[in-house]
């Protein structure tokens, strides 16, 4: 689609054109205004896209993080490992 739109402006007479269109309707006081908003969506977007890799990445290390054996546990550590598996369960 992206290749699409590049053979649509064959001459720099065609991106001109667009190009004053795009003046004329937003103005040329608002064309500094719409760079900065769509440049703050990009960087926005860019973040979001990074803390959501970094939280499944996070969650693929927490679920391959071996449990510990149960045989190693003290009593107090088996009671809190039953609590807290009980808990995530229950949400």
């Amino acid at each position: 689609m992206q290749y699409l739109f590049l053979f649509m402006f064959d001459s720099p007479v065609q991106i001109a054109l667009v190009v004053g269109v795009i003046v004329l309707i937003f103005g040329a006081g608002k064309l500094p205004q719409l760079a900065k908003s769509l440049g703050q969506s990009r960087k926005a977007f860019k973040e979001g896209m990074r803390e959501a890799e970094e939280d499944e990445r996070a969650e693929q290390e927490k679920l391959a993080a071996p449990a510990p054996q149960i045989s190693q546990m003290s009593d107090e550590a088996l009671m809190e490992e039953m609590r807290r598996r009980a808990a995530s369960k229950e949400a």
